[in-house]
C-alpha cells in the first residue's frame, strides 16, 4: 500500500516544495545558478517540516511554459537540487517533473524518492499542445532501475488540459489501476490552486476500491474537512504560500494552522 511511504499514516498531507526555474526554462536565473535554487527550496522545506506536514514533493512548477520531454540539463539540475536538500529532510519525499513521466521516474529513482507523481495515462488537449504520456516507458524504467518500491501516484485529470478520452473520470481511474499499476489516484481541478470537483472525488472513491484517492489541487483550510470525508490524502502547494499565491515562498504560519485542523480531523 502507498501508505507505507508515510509511516502508515492515514489522511496524508503531501506538501509541494516548488523549485525555482531550472536551466533552460525562460525564468531561469543564470546568475544565481543552482546555489540560489537550493537556497530557496531549502527555506521552503524548513517551513513545511516545522509546520508538521507528512511528506514533501519536489516539483518544477516554475519551468512554465511546461514541456513534455525534459532536457538533459534540467533533469540533471533537478536531480542535483533534490540530492542537495536530502540531508535536511525529516519526512518522506517524492518528485514530479512537469510534464514528463519518464523524467519524473528517473529523478525519483536516482535520488531515492519514496514516490513520484505525474500524468501517466490518457490523451489530452492542453495549453502546451497535444499531450500523450508514456506510462509504459515510465513503469519499465522504474523496474529497470530496481525501484519497484517507489510508488507511482497517477494524476488522472490534468490541470491546464482537457481529456480527449470521453469515458467518465471514475472509469478512467479504474482502468489506470487495472492496466497501469497505479499506487494511488489523484484528482485535480482545472488549474493549479483550484479545487477538484467534489463529485469527481466521490465517484472515483466509490469506483476505485483498491488504491487510495488523493485530492491534487486547490486544497485549503476551508475545504479540507469535506475533502477528507472522501479522500485518503491531499497534495497541497498554493495554500501554504504567502497570500495563497502559488509563486510566493512558503509561510510557516499557514502550514501550522492547516495541520492543526488536519490533526483534529485525524
Amino acid at each position: 500500500m502507498v501508505f507505507e511511504c508515510f509511516g502508515a499514516k492515514k489522511k496524508v498531507v503531501i506538501a509541494m516544495a516548488h523549485i525555482g526555474a531550472l536551466p533552460g526554462a525562460p525564468l531561469y536565473d543564470a546568475d544565481g545558478g543552482l546555489d540560489k535554487l537550493i537556497e530557496g527550496v531549502l527555506a521552503d522545506v524548513e517551513k513545511l517540516q516545522a509546520g508538521g506536514v507528512d511528506a514533501i514533493m519536489f516539483g518544477n512548477e516554475n519551468d512554465r511554459p511546461y514541456v513534455f520531454k525534459g532536457s538533459p540539463a534540467s533533469i540533471a539540475a533537478m536531480s542535483a537540487i533534490v540530492q542537495a536538500v536530502k540531508p535536511s529532510l525529516k519526512v518522506p519525499f517524492g518528485v514530479n517533473y512537469l510534464w514528463d513521466p519518464v523524467a519524473t521516474v528517473a529523478i525519483g529513482a536516482v535520488t531515492g524518492a519514496s514516490f513520484v507523481r505525474e500524468i501517466f495515462t490518457g490523451l489530452f488537449a492542453s495549453d502546451m499542445g497535444l499531450w500523450e504520456p508514456n506510462c509504459a516507458e515510465a513503469a519499465r524504467l522504474r523496474h529497470d532501475l530496481k525501484r519497484d518500491d517507489m510508488k507511482m501516484l497517477f494524476n488522472i485529470n490534468a490541470e491546464f488540459a482537457h481529456s480527449l478520452d470521453q469515458r467518465p473520470i471514475e472509469l478512467r481511474a479504474k482502468s489506470a489501476v487495472f492496466s497501469s499499476i497505479a499506487d494511488a489516484i489523484l484528482v485535480s481541478g482545472p488549474i493549479t490552486g483550484q479545487p477538484a470537483d467534489q463529485s469527481h472525488l466521490q465517484k472515483v472513491a466509490e469506483t476505485v476500491k483498491d488504491v487510495p484517492i488523493f485530492a491534487n489541487t486547490g486544497v485549503n483550510i476551508d475545504n479540507i474537512r469535506d475533502i477528507f470525508s472522501v479522500a485518503s490524502g491531499v497534495v497541497i502547494g498554493t495554500h501554504f504560500k504567502v497570500d495563497g499565491n502559488t509563486w510566493n515562498a512558503v509561510e510557516q504560519a499557514r502550514v501550522s494552522r492547516f495541520m492543526d485542523v488536519v490533526n483534529s480531523i485525524r
